[in-house]
């Protein structure tokens, strides 16, 4: 075989290899270039998801704000309605206890203003001695019958301490004062308690005397 037949052998045989070799690398080319394309699209699609995703959760965040800032308004006025109810209370019970306090006031000192003040007791301890034959004390609720220490003592206690007192305080409440000592009281009969204070305090000592003659322990015999 001469060198021009080898030739023309080796010739296109080369440039099939070159062929085949340049359509291989245009096509892994081709190949490569697509799947980059994909993997960049993927990656398009994977951040537009996660675009997505933040948009929403933004949004949710955003809405559950609002609703914490509504609550917190709601909470505040109801804070300050409550707040606002509690001093207009307190305003009331003041001025409820003011009243209660000036009205109490007022009645003491209507009471005080009604109730005549004690004439002063005229004692002539000389006289008093000479018609009881025996020595008195002003004041000395003892010397009325049926009044011993302990009676006298109940009744200083419940704010009767003189004859004049003792004169102006009804039978009822002498009674209601012997029921405050008790049984060993109560028994006790204070009908002519007020009546003797009075002779006591007026200075009629024989008057006091004849009638405590006449009394079977400070009461009227039947």
């Amino acid at each position: 075989m001469s060198n021009i037949n080898i030739w023309c052998i080796i010739i296109p045989l080369i440039t099939a290899i070159i062929g085949w070799l340049l359509g291989r690398f245009s096509s892994n080319s081709s190949d490569e270039s697509s799947n980059n394309n994909n993997d960049e699209a993927d990656r398009i699609a994977s951040l537009q998801a996660d675009l997505e995703a933040c948009k929403t959760s933004k949004t949710k965040i955003s809405n559950d704000l609002d609703r914490c800032n509504s609550s917190k308004a709601q909470l505040k006025s109801e804070l300050d309605a409550c707040i606002a109810s509690k001093a207009d209370l307190s305003s009331k019970i003041a001025d409820t206890a003011n009243s209660a306090t000036n009205a109490s006031l007022g009645f003491a000192a209507t009471s005080l203003s009604d109730t005549p003040s004690e004439p002063e007791l005229s004692f002539d301890a000389a006289a008093a001695k000479l018609a009881l034959g025996k020595k008195i004390v002003a004041d000395d609720l003892k010397i009325i019958e049926g009044i011993g220490p302990k009676i006298a003592q109940l009744f200083n206690e419940n704010g009767v301490n003189t004859w004049y007192q003792l004169s102006k305080t009804p039978v009822e409440r002498c009674q209601e004062i012997l029921n405050i000592g008790g049984k060993r009281y109560e028994i006790h009969n204070p009908g002519t308690w007020p009546k003797q204070s009075g002779l006591a305090f007026e200075g009629k000592w024989k008057e006091l005397n004849d009638l405590q003659d006449y009394l079977d322990g400070g009461v009227e015999p039947k």
